[in-house]
């Protein structure tokens, strides 16, 4: 019940609200609804099929958007109960953090935001306020998912000034330079809690890293020294994942207890002080933040820029590149449902909105769909 949450955490029944009127349920509370909302989404289905390190078709068991959404809001929800704040609202936000995400992951952003420059650049934290605000179509009285506020808050992690001004009461903590509410920074940390020890797992299973060579990461270490003085003779997978939960655990228990002290010394009446204090409270101790910062650097180096994930990463980029250029060039390869929004951009003479079109139409494709639509192009010239 959310009578017992403490007083500085979100209460979906003072919520600032959504955009449209939109009458409530018997059953199910504010951020309960926005949760199932993103959960019956066609985006969130779509992350299934979309890159988190490993291009979706290299392996059926490497991690997708979607398995890593999961894995955020499992963590999300047990920070949030351990510290007595809506559990509803913070998985709602876990599971929509990554609903912008372009096809093939960080590449394939990289590659759009650099098509898109001339036309207002390409971020995946605003492309997914785009689809929960806009672009979603499942209701009839509103476009996109109408969200609460407090949901849109925590999807909207980064945000440059410019963008800002033009969100309104969304945007208005990025030009005050304030902090979200206790639920978004929780999904926030949340998100690199997962990604950082679960890109280990997939690394490690693809052969790419070692655990040998992670031993010189502190945290890592004292977790591979806990479980092989306990058991000897572990299968590989039985270590990894024994040494991956450990430190997981590890990790969240340090992040309760430091944060349980910061709220502890400042004392919020209530969300708005937890926005205006002017810090975040929910951190890691400086010496387990330390080590998992080392761990996410060992990560960039050794994983991430691997000549095989940098390969892939390269033939995303180029792919991402041509449907962008293709579909510029020639709106008559987009689908007919997109072409009354072209029309009428066409008829003002505004490349903007096309490119904006384009861009959105690209961002919402799967990892296969794009390979498949690239090579539909090349195959009709």
């Amino acid at each position: 019940m959310e009578d017992d949450l403490a007083v500085y955490a979100a209460h979906s029944e003072k919520t600032k609200g959504r955009i449209h009127k939109d009458d409530g349920t018997a059953y199910r509370n504010q951020y309960q609804r926005d949760r199932d909302r993103i959960i019956h989404s066609s985006a969130f289905r779509r992350l299934e099929y979309k890159t988190q390190v490993f291009v979706n078709h290299e392996g059926d068991m490497f991690r997708t958007r979607l398995t890593h959404s999961i894995e955020v809001a499992q963590i999300g929800r047990t920070i949030a109960r351990a510290l007595n704040v809506n559990e509803d609202l913070t998985e709602a936000i876990c599971l929509a953090h990554d609903l912008g995400h372009t096809p093939f992951g960080h590449a394939g952003q990289d590659a759009l935001n650099a098509c898109m420059k001339e036309y207002g650049g390409f971020e995946h934290n605003l492309q997914s306020i785009r689809i929960v605000d806009q672009l979603e179509e499942r209701y009839a009285s509103f476009p996109g998912l109408n969200l609460t506020f407090e949901t849109r808050e925590g999807i909207l992690k980064h945000c440059s000034r410019n963008n800002a001004l033009t969100l309104g009461e969304l945007g208005e903590r990025f030009i005050n330079n304030e902090k979200p509410g206790i639920e978004a920074q929780i999904a926030n940390i949340a998100d690199e809690i997962a990604y950082n020890n679960h890109d280990i797992d997939d690394g490690l299973r693809a052969e790419l890293l070692n655990i040998e060579a992670l031993r010189n990461c502190e945290l890592f270490n004292i977790q591979h020294e806990s479980v092989t003085s306990k058991w000897s003779g572990l299968a590989d997978s039985q270590l990894r994942h024994e040494i991956i939960r450990r430190m997981i655990n590890y990790v969240v228990s340090d992040l309760i207890k430091t944060s349980e002290s910061m709220i502890d010394a400042i004392k919020p009446a209530d969300i708005e002080q937890v926005r205006k204090c002017g810090k975040s409270l929910i951190k890691m101790s400086d010496s387990t933040d330390g080590m998992h910062k080392a761990l996410k650097k060992y990560l960039r180096v050794n994983l991430y820029q691997h000549e095989r994930v940098m390969r892939m990463a390269n033939q995303a980029k180029e792919t991402v590149s041509f449907l962008f250029n293709a579909y510029m060039e020639d709106s008559d390869l987009l689908t007919n449902e997109l072409q009354p929004s072209l029309d009428e951009a066409k008829d003002i003479k505004d490349k903007n909105v096309v490119a904006r079109v384009v861009a959105d139409y690209i961002a919402g494709m799967t990892d296969r769909f794009a390979f498949a639509e690239a090579e539909r192009i090349r195959s009709n010239v």
